[in-house]
């Protein structure tokens, strides 16, 4: 289910600019690789700078995409085994444990990656002398993203219960 459509103006807004930063970065690692491989094979010469800025436009973009991804509750689900087995208020509690399970991860991923950025804030890049704890921001950014969507979600979730099996996008429908 894609839950933009349900989110407030400021949280659409921020779904948004996270949809704009990846088409852009999108881009740019395209025009990065394509730029660099064609000066490799027609000039004999690389960007040395280009390898940096595409691998801290991958990882950023990869981390983004988490949270791009939570927004419109594109996050693969395997649900037939619970829906066959477990009786309808068991599947809602086992939802909502779930969910609480992904929030802790997802703060134990902010904590974590905030402690590594600040840790290597201080070492530099080969190339563009930028902070390696530059790189490894993405990490708490992104989860931190992705954890502001993730709640909303789950607050939607439990407000909303879903009927399996009905005529909604992903397979079920709010009663």
């Amino acid at each position: 289910m894609d839950y933009r459509e349900h989110y407030p103006a400021v949280l659409r807004w921020l779904s948004h600019m996270v949809d704009f930063c990846l088409a852009l970065g999108g881009f740019a690692i395209v025009t990065l690789v394509f730029c660099n491989a064609s000066l490799r094979g027609f000039a004999g010469f690389d960007l040395a700078w280009s390898l940096e800025v595409t691998s801290f436009l991958l990882l950023w973009s990869t981390f983004f995409g988490c949270a791009a991804a939570i927004a419109r509750g594109a996050h693969m689900r395997v649900t037939e085994i619970v829906e066959k087995l477990v009786p309808m208020l068991g599947q809602r509690i086992l939802s909502i444990a779930i969910d609480v399970v992904i929030a802790i991860l997802l703060i134990s991923l902010i904590y974590t990656g905030y402690n590594i950025s600040v840790h290597t804030w201080a070492q530099k890049t080969t190339v563009l002398y930028w902070p390696v704890g530059l790189l490894y921001a993405s990490m708490p950014a992104g989860m931190a993203l992705t954890l502001i969507f993730h709640l909303f979600n789950m607050v939607f979730d439990i407000r909303n219960p879903v009927v399996p099996h009905a005529s909604h996008s992903d397979g079920g429908e709010a009663f």
